[in-house]
C-alpha cells in the first residue's frame, strides 16, 4: 500500500492551483497594467474577480480533500 502525505500533496495541488490562475489573469492583467485603450479595464477587472471567486472555492475544496483520488479529482487541467 502507497502511503500519501496529505499536506505535501495539497501543497503540490495548491501550486499548480495558483499556476493555473495566473495564466488565466494574464490577459487581463496586461490590459490593466497597460492601459490599452479600445479595452475596457472595468470589463477586465470584472473577469479578474471572477477568476478570483473561481480559484477561492477550488482552494476550499482542495482544502477540504480527504483522500489522494479526491484530490486529484480537483487539479487544474491544462
Amino acid at each position: 500500500m502507497i502511503n500519501v502525505n496529505m499536506t505535501k500533496a495539497k501543497d503540490i495541488a495548491h501550486a499548480a492551483r495558483r499556476a493555473a490562475r495566473a495564466v488565466e489573469f494574464e490577459p487581463h492583467d496586461a490590459i490593466i497594467m497597460k492601459q490599452i485603450p479600445g479595452n475596457d479595464a472595468a470589463a477586465a477587472e470584472a473577469a479578474r474577480q471572477a477568476i478570483r471567486d473561481k480559484y477561492a472555492a477550488l482552494q476550499a475544496q482542495m482544502d477540504a480533500a480527504q483522500t489522494p483520488e479526491q484530490l486529484k479529482s480537483l487539479m487544474p487541467q491544462g
